[in-house]
């Protein structure tokens, strides 16, 4: 279909409220017009007040994660490396199909985001667009470096081990070539890793190198960081993405708001893993019996004043960790509204308008004249239920570039 016309839609353009009775152009692949004036020609398609809302952004992707945290391996060796490469296209496809649209990396083995990125691109295969990530770039003996000291074990599974700022200058210039466009430090603990949220992995000197040698290239970087002191040296350093960041304050708020730096809270593992645990998540509750619950409660409370101050949050989660699989990428999103009381509106404009911004390609996330077609059809209004995009049967359609790849029901 080259040319196709949208009419009776309740347009929600990724940023303003729902809007009744709207009509969407599409034409090679872009949005050609909104509401235009006059007849119309191309295919029309009557959503009868269906939503038509941007394709959502994945903002954390971890493409080969299948059951991280079951099984006793090392990272990236639980299966060969080409097994990896399906676990990554699998997970690429759930994700289209659950009305994401673009994902972006926050770190895989084997180099498979890359190869991802561009076997979807050629067509081999379904998959939404890739912002393929580095390995996790880790000191020796932190984070996700889960090597048994006996072993010698290659760096390249899902963990590169760097130390000092040669080490990590040198890896990020290697990943560029391997393909990375993001790469993906461990500057703290906490966030249901090994350390605790107040362990800074990195010096100073190891995160600016990093952060040089990558933007040096027009790489992002994008770090874990949950405690107050690793969220100000990111800060220090010009890291672009902070990950977690469950003990920002206010300090911390005006700081990435004046930065622009974006934030991804990722709070539905740590829900998950807490119910886990035995300390209950209910609503309204404020005291928890284990730091991590603690951690949960503050980010929850302090995310509508970020939001209002002008932080960019988007979303994206750890999903492929043991009991938070892929393809339940919306249950992130219903934990803001829940938990944190934020509307879902504003979630959706964080899942879309700040998504589109993290891509870094300035033509997606919204529905405005001259970006992609990467749309959405939704029975229902999300900004007013946001459960209602948990429900595949719900989505009645996808379209990547103009191209539907889940087709309307007949």
């Amino acid at each position: 279909m080259d040319r196709i016309v949208f009419t009776n839609a309740s347009l929600f353009d990724g940023d303003r409220a729902p809007r009744a009775g709207a009509t969407v152009v599409v034409e090679g692949g872009r949005i050609a017009a909104l509401d235009p004036k006059g007849a119309t020609d191309g295919e029309r398609i009557d959503l009868g007040g269906r939503t038509l809302m941007p394709g959502m952004v994945q903002g954390h992707f971890h493409s080969t994660y299948r059951d991280i945290g079951a099984q006793k391996w090392v990272f990236g060796f639980e299966k060969a490396p080409i097994y990896h490469a399906y676990i990554a296209a699998e997970n690429a496809r759930r994700a289209l199909y659950c009305g994401f649209t673009s994902v972006v990396g926050a770190s895989a083995a084997w180099d498979v985001d890359a190869s991802l990125r561009d076997a979807i691109e050629d067509g081999l295969l379904e998959g939404p667009r890739v912002v393929p990530s580095s390995h996790d770039l880790v000191t020796t003996g932190d984070a996700t470096d889960n090597r048994p000291g006996y072993m010698e074990i290659s760096n390249l599974a899902a963990a590169r081990i760097c130390d000092g700022p040669d080490e990590f200058r040198h890896a990020v210039r290697d990943e560029i070539k391997r393909g990375a466009e993001m790469m993906k430090v461990f500057v703290s603990g906490g966030h249901f890793v090994t350390r605790a949220q107040e362990h800074v992995a990195m010096t100073a000197a190891e995160l600016e190198a990093t952060v040089e040698a990558a933007h040096g290239r027009g790489c992002r970087v994008r770090a874990h960081a949950a405690g107050k002191r690793a969220i100000l040296q990111c800060l220090d350093a010009g890291v672009d993405i902070v990950d977690h960041a469950d003990g920002m304050d206010d300090e911390c708020i005006g700081r990435l708001a004046e930065a622009g730096t974006f934030v991804l809270p990722s709070l539905y593992l740590p829900l998950c893993m807490l119910q886990r645990m035995g300390d209950p998540v209910e609503d309204g509750k404020t005291e928890y019996r284990t730091d991590g619950g603690r951690e949960f409660a503050h980010m929850c409370s302090v995310l509508g004043k970020a939001d209002a101050a002008g932080v960019r949050i988007a979303t994206g989660d750890d999903f492929g960790s043991v009991g938070v699989p892929h393809g339940d990428y919306a249950k992130e999103l219903e934990v803001y509204v829940r938990h944190a009381g934020i509307s879902p509106l504003t979630v959706l404009r964080w899942a879309t308008r700040n998504g589109g911004a993290l891509t870094g390609w300035g033509d997606v996330g919204t529905i405005e004249v001259g970006k992609r077609a990467d749309l959405v059809v939704v029975d229902g209004d999300p900004t007013s239920d946001i459960t209602i995009l948990q429900d595949e049967s719900r989505l009645h359609a996808i379209l990547k570039g103009g191209t539907f790849v889940k087709p309307l029901p007949t």
